[in-house]
């Protein structure tokens, strides 16, 4: 009978959603898998094995007997070896898998050292980042870089089906972005002079917004997503020294055009990942955050409502003054809201998303465009429960004259002569946001540390890989 090469993922499709005339022939097939063993029993008479090929999120049972052709090879595969396995699919419509698989013949193929360091017991994430390598194949981190994967083609799937045009922007830059002055310095490995190369100081970018926007003034509607850096010596479970951005950008957009775009992206890619990930974000819900499922439900129902900065200082002044306890009690306009306050005005005064707007211009970047008042910018913080702050954007500074004068008193107009450029030849209005991936990753995982959805993750005094 001809074996049929199959994987995890076609075994659970073709037997929870085939039809009748699929499942019938596999049945009557003999099938080979390839992958790895997660636990193996021996009880004597019957053994047992937990396979997984890395296709599907669930594992695969492999039941063997002592009859089985190779049974003292297969009743001594270590956890973590890889595999090769031959026999029949049985339907198991009692059990909680709904079949399995009855061994006819095995082969190692990859054995495992005594010390594997991934045994059948519960491992704490702060060990598991020491072996970043070998975290992908315990439950979690598997469910997590999956959903790392698809919330990735989730983006470029909202943006592209949108008509959007992907930008790639460049990794190694002259400029800072935002002003903060928190940049990776660029040299070669054989000098440390900073204009031996290019012949001035570079650095790796801390956003790839400032290259995009000029790509909006051809295609309209354009974004960048891709790796970015920050030298932030900030030991938090939110700060990494590389994280990946999502940065579009939208020709003729206002504020307000722009939080529309943000509300439809999040609730789009929320959708999309329990869609595609079902199994994994069950386990989310199960092991991680018990009311993970709920709380995106509810984001993905609800309107996300809009509040200047000043009704939010106000409410937060309230607050204080009827007793309610912030680690910062000191509230006043003009100051940069702290988690605990975004929380607070998300959690307990909206109950769900809220977008934050009508910053001072004092505290945010200097491409934002000056309102009317003099005093803030449009500007607008997404501020979700549980989180806080989990996208920013603005509209932008299009009037030459008044992004000039703001560039003159940082001193930054000589090396960002080009970005005028973009006002003086045929600007218009245009907005953007920045989504950090990772922070949105681990909203949608409810996983607490953001160490804990990089694959190998980059933070200050802590480098191995």
């Amino acid at each position: 009978m001809k074996r049929q090469q199959i994987t995890d993922f076609e075994l659970f499709d073709i037997v929870t959603c085939g039809d009748e005339e699929e499942k019938q022939l596999l049945l009557e097939e003999e099938i080979e898998l390839q992958g790895w063993v997660r636990t193996n029993r021996d009880n004597g008479s019957i053994g047992f094995i937990e396979f997984n090929d890395g296709t599907y999120f669930k594992n695969v049972q492999l039941v063997y007997t002592v009859d089985t052709k190779n049974h003292d090879v297969i009743s001594a595969f270590k956890t973590g070896s890889a595999v090769k396995i031959q026999g029949k699919v049985v339907l198991t419509p009692e059990n909680k898998q709904p079949f399995e698989i009855r061994v006819e013949d095995a082969e190692l193929l990859g054995d495992v050292f005594e010390d594997y360091p991934l045994q059948k017991k519960r491992h704490s994430f702060e060990f598991l980042r020491e072996i970043a390598h070998l975290r992908p194949r315990t439950n979690t981190f598997m469910a997590v870089f999956r959903v790392r994967s698809v919330l990735s083609f989730a983006i470029h799937e909202f943006f592209q089906s949108r008509g959007f045009i992907y930008v790639h922007t460049p990794e190694i830059t002259t400029n800072d972005g935002e002003g903060a002055g928190q940049v990776f310095d660029v040299t070669t490995h054989t000098s440390k002079d900073p204009f031996e190369f290019y012949g001035r100081p570079v650095n790796l970018t801390v956003t790839g917004q400032l290259h995009v926007e000029p790509f909006a003034l051809t295609f309209r509607d354009v974004y960048t997503f891709g790796p970015v850096f920050r030298a932030e010596h900030s030991n938090t479970v939110r700060h990494a020294s590389e994280f990946w951005m999502v940065e579009p950008e939208i020709a003729f957009a206002d504020l307000s055009d722009n939080m529309d775009i943000i509300r439809d992206c999040i609730k789009f890619c929320i959708e999309y990942v329990e869609e595609a990930c079902p199994a994994e974000m069950e386990f989310f819900n199960n092991m991680i955050d018990k009311t993970l499922l709920e709380r995106l439900h509810h984001v993905v129902n609800s309107d996300f409502k809009r509040m200047t900065y000043t009704e939010a200082i106000e409410i937060l002044q309230k607050a204080v003054k009827d007793g309610h306890k912030f680690e910062n009690n000191d509230i006043f306009w003009g100051m940069d809201l702290q988690s605990e306050h975004e929380r607070y005005i998300t959690e307990v005064v909206v109950n769900g998303p809220v977008f934050l707007i009508d910053y001072p211009k004092e505290i945010k970047a200097f491409y934002m465009r000056e309102n009317d008042d003099g005093k803030t910018v449009a500007a607008c913080d997404l501020l979700v429960p549980q989180v806080g702050e989990l996208v920013g954007g603005s509209q932008r500074e299009e009037r030459y004259e008044k992004l000039k004068a703001k560039m003159d008193s940082l001193g930054i107009t000589e090396s960002l002569d080009w970005y005028l450029d973009t006002r003086r030849y045929g600007g218009c209005k245009h907005s953007g946001f920045g989504i950090g991936f990772d922070r949105l990753l681990m909203y949608i995982t409810g996983m607490q540390n953001i160490r804990d959805v990089q694959p190998f993750p980059r933070t200050s005094n802590n480098i191995k890989y």
